[in-house]
């Protein structure tokens, strides 16, 4: 058994070396197993068949015969030169038919693989084309898919250096059906001119830059910028360019290179005055994701002639089913303008409606109520206490923003795995001193590890009026983790100490991958900032009117006119039923545009939480303390705007 095993490894191994010698050894091979198998056959048909000739050589011809035949050598008998020139020949025809179909094979391979490479151009007109690869590229092509559903046909170009197979499979996963709009990946460096121009940039409707994940930096982004202005374009960008960066020192020269045409957003900037405002005013983030995403009701400019000479406190109660905030005079948009302003005939009024061609003419001046509007309340101007969790390279924007309106006397509480100056100097740049006060309100650094329940134990939870939550990033020398691990387990820390203490926080909780939302312990109205999916949203809404890019940085600017949720208890009393167009007449004589409400009673149901923007101006409702109107309005300080509000429900403590 030994010796025949032994037998059977060297004929393995003899074979081998043969077939290791090249091509002549395999088509030798080759030879040898057909003639093994088609002469012994050939042979029985001849010797089995009724018509098989007498003597042995017309045997042996027609064996030739049928084996050329099979194998394609001509098969003619003769002489043996006739039969050597058949053979000849025969070998001849067979290499060049080889040879064709080889080369055939080989071009279409290629031409398949380039084409799943992404290298072919694209010969698009209209399109959108998609620069990068980051968190916000499935927001960013998910509201383009959403907002081409009403065209005919649209196309949305992803250019990403990564493997186009690749990025389909994820995009079909993460975006779903794409109805009437096609994606088109290409594969490829963005920098790189070259490969830019596949993407037709020239011909599209607008260009969106992505900024960089957390393992690149915003110089791919100018860079990206810098390969639009290579493309041909003259030295200059000349399509809309929608981008954004991380870091404000490169803000400057992406603007530069993005040209005259260019908008470029700071992320970093943007996330952190929403998460100061949410934390003011707990719902808020459910007002910008409504107004940010194309499902529901959006910014749009409508010319309407016939309001001409009129005053914009008149435009306020003109419309039926849209809520006016603003007007465009001179391309430029003006939010929030006095109510006295004069509309002249070339101005555009700024509304929200659910579509570009909605919004009606409708006099809704006799549906107000005079009698149910509300008189001023005083302001409330109590100190406030801020509780923060984690830090992160936003954290000292969050806590200027946030201190930027802060009521003297006020307290930020900053519990962090951070050195305590560092904290200090983050809340005021350094000017603080002792404490890290900021002038009128007060940051104190607590040092300890917030995913640890006895961390939390030690602070007084129910004296905190908010609670704001952010990721913290992973430092040098130590191993990444997943994105929002420390977030939620902070998280869940935080909501076993409320249910022991019975009070439930206005939470603000920063994540990153929007998929984690669902595993958040929060009730399901609760602020989700989701940094990367708000940038997504802003940019795909820019990209599709770039008008909207002057509102936008107006309402998320320091300073500016923004969103509030305020008390429907300043505006209208509570307890009376009226219209909505009485809370819109209330706003307007306080300088502000109402656009919705908040109910108290369904701030805890899906899917909206209680909140309704641009409502019809005829709905009546009954208004309750806790109710909240909507309103587009001038900064101010925090106690003029914190008056009321939803009430947190109680909770029995266990234990």
């Amino acid at each position: 058994m030994e010796q025949r095993t032994e037998a059977g490894a060297r004929a393995r191994y003899w074979f081998d070396t043969t077939l290791a010698r090249g091509t002549s050894a395999l088509v030798g091979w080759l030879v040898l197993v057909c003639l093994a198998v088609v002469v012994p056959a050939s042979a029985a048909l001849v010797w089995t068949s009724g018509h098989a000739p007498a003597t042995l050589p017309g045997k042996v011809a027609a064996i030739w015969r049928l084996t050329g035949e099979t194998m394609r050598l001509g098969g003619t008998t003769g002489s043996p030169a006739r039969v050597a020139l058949s053979v000849l020949l025969a070998l001849v025809a067979l290499v060049y038919v080889s040879t064709l179909v080889g080369l055939i094979t080989t071009g279409l391979t290629e031409r398949l693989i380039a084409l799943r490479r992404g290298r072919s151009k694209l010969l698009e007109r209209g399109h959108v084309v998609v620069l990068g690869w980051s968190e916000q590229v499935f927001t960013v092509v998910g509201e383009l898919v959403a907002a081409g559903a009403n065209q005919r046909r649209s196309a949305v170009a992803i250019l990403a250096d990564r493997d186009k197979t690749a990025m389909e499979e994820s995009l079909q996963s993460k975006v779903g059906p794409t109805g009437r709009t096609r994606l088109i990946c290409r594969s490829g460096p963005s920098a790189d001119p070259a490969v830019l121009a596949l993407t037709s940039p020239a011909t599209a409707d607008s260009v969106i830059v992505l900024p960089p994940d957390a393992s690149r930096s915003d110089a791919d982004v100018v860079k990206a910028l810098l390969a639009l202005r290579a493309t041909g374009c003259g030295g200059d960008v000349t399509v809309p360019v929608v981008a954004a960066v991380r870091d404000s020192g490169y803000l400057l020269a992406a603007r530069l290179a993005a040209g005259s045409r260019g908008v470029v957003l700071e992320s970093d900037t943007v996330t952190a005055r929403l998460i100061a405002q949410a934390a003011r005013r707990p719902g808020l983030s459910l007002v910008h994701r409504d107004l940010l995403d194309f499902a529901g009701d959006e910014f749009y400019p409508a010319a309407h002639p016939s309001l001409a000479g009129r005053e914009f406190g008149e435009a306020l109660l003109s419309y039926g089913n849209a809520s006016a905030v603003g007007l465009i005079r001179g391309g430029v948009p003006w939010l929030n303008p006095p109510a006295r302003t004069v509309l002249e005939p070339d101005d555009q009024l700024l509304v929200i409606a659910a579509d570009d061609d909605t919004a009606e003419l409708a006099d809704c001046a006799p549906l107000v109520d005079e009698r149910s509007v509300a008189g001023p309340r005083p302001p409330d101007t109590r100190p406030e206490r801020l509780l923060v969790l984690g830090w992160n390279r936003r954290a000292p924007l969050v806590l200027r923003e946030w201190g930027r309106n802060a009521p003297p006397g006020s307290v930020a509480d900053v519990v962090a795995d951070e050195e305590e100056a560092t904290v200090w100097a983050a809340c005021d740049g350094g000017d603080g001193g002792d404490g890290g006060d900021g002038g009128d309100w007060t940051c104190v650094a607590l040092r300890g590890d917030t995913t640890r329940p006895e961390t939390l134990a030690d602070l007084d939870l129910g004296s905190y009026d908010s609670v704001i939550v952010l990721g913290q990033e992973p430092r040098a020398g130590e191993p990444p983790e997943e994105p929002d691990t420390r977030t939620l387990v902070t998280l869940l820390v935080l909501r076993h100490l409320e249910q022991r203490t019975g009070r439930e926080l206005p939470v603000v909780t920063e994540l990153t991958d929007d998929g984690n939302r669902p595993l958040a312990p929060l009730g399901p109205g609760a602020d989700v900032i989701i940094s990367g999916k708000l940038i997504g949203l802003l940019m795909a809404q820019i990209s599709q009117n770039h008008h909207l890019a002057a509102v936008f940085d107006e309402l998320f600017s320091a300073g500016g006119t923004q969103l509030h949720l305020r008390s429907a208890a300043d505006y209208v009393v509570a307890g009376h039923e009226t219209s909505f167009a009485t809370v819109v007449a209330a706003a307007r004589d306080r300088g502000e545009c109402a656009i919705g409400y908040r109910s108290r009673a369904e701030a805890h149901r899906t899917p909206g939480y209680g909140l309704r923007l641009n409502p019809p101006k005829a709905d009546r409702r009954r208004w309750s303390e806790g109710d909240e109107v909507v309103v587009v309005a001038g900064e101010g300080r925090r106690g003029a705007v914190r008056s009321g509000g939803l009430p947190l429900p109680r909770r029995t403590p266990r234990g």
